[in-house]
């Protein structure tokens, strides 16, 4: 059923580029890009758990962390789920 499953340590150094007060949301959309661009799909086929999104924004709006670890897995269907690794 499992097609492919990775590990991958995303860099969030680019939101540091954007207005501090969109910093986590900028972080939610780049993970989001990065799985797509890795996994080989399309960015509404990319679900992504609960547990990164709260990791994104555990310390507010204006403070993402520098990197974030996560598991992907893409099933045959090319559905992408994500969680916290």
């Amino acid at each position: 059923m499992m097609e492919k499953e990775q590990i991958y340590t995303i860099p969030l150094r680019s939101v540091k580029r954007t207005a501090r007060w969109k910093r986590s949301k900028r972080a939610v959309k780049d993970v989001r890009a990065y799985l797509t661009r890795h996994m080989k799909t399309d960015s509404e086929s990319v679900k992504l758990d609960r547990t990164i999104n709260e990791a994104i924004w555990r310390r507010g709006a204006e403070k993402p962390p520098r990197r974030i670890r996560v598991r992907a897995v893409r099933f045959e269907d090319g559905i992408v789920e994500a969680e916290l690794a």
